[in-house]
């Protein structure tokens, strides 16, 4: 039942987008308070205690601005289009499946086995084109493919952090792109070689950065080779790289010609590829299995997001225009007016600082896109866009908290605190450096 409330509420969202009617806005509004209540009573304890807190807070807020019942239906209704792209986008993950992308990436990986830096390079290399159609379900499939051949935990906390981490910059199909060019007002088609751009570069330092420490600290020993790779698989992965690059053009394009919102997009998107595999090839029959798996199992589990992303949105919304944020929007003006570097520093640490102690990226660099005027502080949108995704992408690596390290923790088997800091710092501080550096010269 809560399944048919989630998907009914998306549903109802992407239709009000087009009709802009004020009954319907509410009612979805309604839905989503229903929706947010259903997934606290499901969600695990520490996400059900920090949801519940930051909509508290962000009720409050409100309250005291005096905006109340409005501020609260226009927080939530801002944080919507997240939440329809976190429900709606696991949809992408059936055609991949049913085409037999998964094998064929599960073939590669395993050929690479005995050779550590291409198997670095493969599982990074994967994670960039996957992660940004399937989220965090990428490294949950990643890990699967491994089957009983455990990786080295280094292994597994270098290459599945770098890999993800860099689609946390440039995938519209994520909540940081679609939330920060949403609120900056930016186009993802001005964004995308930029965006991109940094990620290839982060994927390339990770890599050689890999390859330094592997010289020292040899895995081969720990690895087991596999048998060559198959035409077949091959072909597959050409297609599925022909697919992704498709999926983004067909973005961008329709984008340009439609000016619609990025993340109404991919939302259509999730649904329409979808339904068009199984129309061209007639392969419903075989679809039912994991549509009913993606109602029953796949959206149920979202309690933990749900709550976070919405209670976090709520937050951020309800902190602009407050005190506290107008003085840290001040003090982080007065920096960038004295140096540019200083004020990129403190907004990452601030960034750091709050996602460390559990909140979620949305709170932080959402409330920061809807309080900080670039002209003010001297710099374009896409300077500051960039700046904040790059913030965003660090501390998703960094901070125990977080979705991906909690999961990738859990898989190399060993703390946050050494799944972020001690196996990646080095990469992050190199890439916070170059990332400073490219920002300050795009201005």
């Amino acid at each position: 039942m809560r399944s048919y409330l989630i998907l009914g509420m998306c549903a109802l969202f992407l239709v009000e987008y087009f009709v802009e009617l004020e009954w319907l806005q509410l009612v979805v509004v309604g839905l989503s308070l229903f929706a947010f209540l259903g997934s606290a009573f499901k969600a695990d304890r520490f996400p059900r205690l920090l949801g519940i807190i930051m909509m508290t807070a962000g009720i409050i807020i409100e309250w005291r601005k005096g905006t109340w019942v409005q501020g609260i239906s226009d927080g939530l209704f801002l944080i919507l289009p997240l939440i329809c792209l976190l429900t709606l986008a696991p949809l992408l993950s059936i055609p991949l499946r049913l085409s037999g992308y998964f094998e064929s990436i599960a073939a590669l990986l395993r050929n690479l086995m005995h050779q550590p830096k291409k198997l670095y390079a493969g599982i990074t290399g994967t994670l960039f084109l996957l992660a940004p159609v399937l989220n965090l379900g990428s490294v949950r499939i990643l890990n699967e493919f491994f089957g009983e051949i455990k990786l080295p935990s280094a292994m597994s906390a270098k290459s599945y952090l770098v890999g993800f981490s860099t689609a946390v910059m440039w995938s519209p199909y994520f909540a940081s792109v679609s939330l920060v060019l949403h609120y900056l007002n930016i186009s993802f088609k001005g964004y995308i070689l930029y965006g991109m751009g940094l990620s290839i570069l982060s994927l390339v330092v990770g890599n050689i950065l890999f390859a330094l420490w592997e010289k020292r600290h040899p895995l081969s020993e720990e690895l087991t080779p596999e048998a060559p790779l198959e035409k077949e698989h091959r072909l597959q992965m050409m297609k599925l790289v022909l697919f992704v690059v498709i999926l983004m053009s067909a973005c961008l394009v329709v984008e340009n010609f439609t000016h619609w919102s990025m993340i109404v997009i991919v939302c259509l998107m999730s649904i329409l590829v979808p339904a068009g595999y199984g129309v061209i090839s007639k392969g419903w029959k075989r679809m039912a299995s994991p549509l009913v798996d993606f109602r029953d199992r796949t959206v149920p589990m979202m309690n933990n997001e749900i709550m976070l992303f919405m209670s976090a949105g709520m937050l951020a919304f309800a902190m602009k225009g407050t005190s506290a944020a107008n003085g840290v929007s001040t003090f982080l003006g007065q920096l960038a007016n004295q140096s540019f570097i200083l004020f990129a520093l403190a907004v990452m640490l601030i960034v750091l600082s709050i996602t460390y102690m559990g909140i979620h990226q949305i709170a932080a660099v959402g409330a920061l896109a809807m309080q900080l005027n670039p002209a003010e502080l001297g710099m374009s949108n896409i300077g500051l866009a960039l700046l904040l995704l790059l913030t965003w992408s660090i501390s998703t690596a960094l901070s125990p908290f977080s979705g991906l390290n909690l999961m990738v923790s859990r898989f190399a088997g060993i703390s946050g605190v050494q799944t972020g800091l001690r196996a990646n710092g080095l990469h992050l501080s190199i890439i916070a450096l170059i990332g400073i550096a490219i920002i300050s010269f795009i201005g």
